[in-house]
């Protein structure tokens, strides 16, 4: 693993949250490789882009919104970042989450995705 330098770390999460929160998924194989696996609560590990942009495009609860990162750290291999997400649900509904996420990054690339959502589970 190599060590990822801060200011990579900061713009591959900036141009994954403007690839998401543009819905311009046609562009996630920018960010993810051909192969990532992305897990967050409440669904099955998503593995692969082809599964990633049926996710994000049919699937996802979000009509939309906006992430706002405000921390991004980075270390060997790892990238983690910290936010809150504001927006619309498909429903209409308000949505206002926490969220952190831990990233394995390769080749420039995320190659696995973990979200936490800030909230009582257990």
């Amino acid at each position: 693993m190599n060590e990822i330098p801060l200011a990579e770390a900061r713009a591959l999460v900036a141009r994954l949250f403007e690839v998401i929160d543009s819905r311009d998924f046609g562009a996630l194989g920018e960010v993810f490789a051909p192969d990532a696996v992305y897990e967050r609560p409440g669904y099955s590990p998503l593995e692969g882009l082809e599964r990633l942009t049926t996710f994000y495009r049919d699937e996802r609860i979000i009509a939309s919104g906006a992430h706002q990162v405000e921390d991004v750290a980075s270390g060997e291999g790892v990238v983690i970042s910290r936010g809150v997400f504001t927006g619309k649900s498909r429903k209409g509904d308000d949505l206002n989450e926490r969220f952190a996420d831990v990233y394995r990054v390769e080749g420039g690339k995320i190659q696995r995705r973990t979200t936490y959502f800030f909230r009582a589970a257990i």
